[in-house]
């Protein structure tokens, strides 16, 4: 199954509107520094692109992503000339040799099938001294919208535990992190986590991002015939705490993880 980043409105009720609050925090982790130019690759409909617009006084920031129409809603929703965008990917940044002083990345490391070619690119847009970091959910244990989906879709199909994303994506744990930017020459590589609150206001604003088939988990959900997703979806209600007044109040967590490329300077 592949997995489908096409609609910008499927994604934000999904996933968009958490990353956001991921963006702010990770971005506050950073250290200090000068304005400087940004480069944020795979950045999707910009919530981490919108969250250094307005909190870390860039000089510019660039945003890249394989989806056009993410794209545009990024542009659409940052309406600030500082802020351009292009089409590309991770492995192939349309930008010069270390034309930026920070390089980052939400939620998309993991979506990479050669990860550490990706740093390699990502530091050859760095300059020297500059910062490389980013976040990718901890879906093994930690980001229990996804996790809490895929246990009541395995207990009733164990095949999709080939899905999983917290079976496919090992790299979303605090070690492989570590390795993959020391593998990348990177120095003063630190590693954290980041927890929001993911609070819905009743079990369908949980469940009808899941139809929307934008990522994994919803891909799953929205092939599956009828009383398949039917039967999963009273499954994953089970499983819930629900309030007193019918919202449903989980926990996401991401890994952080950033470092350096050796040079002079630190921005």
């Amino acid at each position: 199954m592949t997995d489908a980043w096409d609609s910008e409105d499927a994604y934000e009720r999904y996933i968009g509107r958490w990353s956001r609050s991921v963006a702010a925090r990770f971005l506050h982790g950073l250290p200090d520094g000068p304005p400087a130019a940004w480069c944020d690759v795979g950045c999707g409909t910009g919530a981490l692109a919108h969250a250094i617009l307005t909190t870390q006084n860039p000089t510019r920031v660039l945003g890249v992503d394989r989806s056009e129409p993410y794209l545009a809603a990024a542009r659409q929703a940052a309406a600030d000339p500082r802020f351009t965008t292009t089409v590309g990917s991770a492995t192939a940044i349309p930008a010069g040799d270390g034309e930026f002083d920070r390089v980052v990345s939400a939620l998309l490391l993991n979506f990479v099938p050669q990860p550490d070619e990706a740093l390699a690119e990502m530091r050859r847009v760095a300059r020297p001294g500059g910062l490389i970091g980013g976040y990718v959910w901890d879906y093994a244990e930690g980001m229990r919208l996804i996790r809490s989906f895929w246990d009541a879709a395995t207990a009733l199909d164990p095949a999709a535990a080939e899905l999983d994303e917290g079976r496919r994506f090992p790299i979303c744990r605090p070690e492989p992190l570590r390795a993959l930017l020391v593998g990348a020459g990177l120095v003063d590589v630190a590693v954290g986590a980041v927890t929001v609150p993911t609070v819905f206001a009743d079990f369908d604003d949980l469940w009808d991002p899941f139809l929307g088939a934008q990522g994994p988990a919803p891909g799953y959900c929205a092939a599956l015939p009828e009383e398949h997703r039917a039967a999963l979806r009273e499954r994953l209600r089970g499983m819930l705490p629900q309030r007193a007044d019918g919202g449903i109040a989980l926990e996401a967590r991401a890994w952080t993880v950033r470092g350096r490329v050796p040079g002079n300077g630190n921005r």
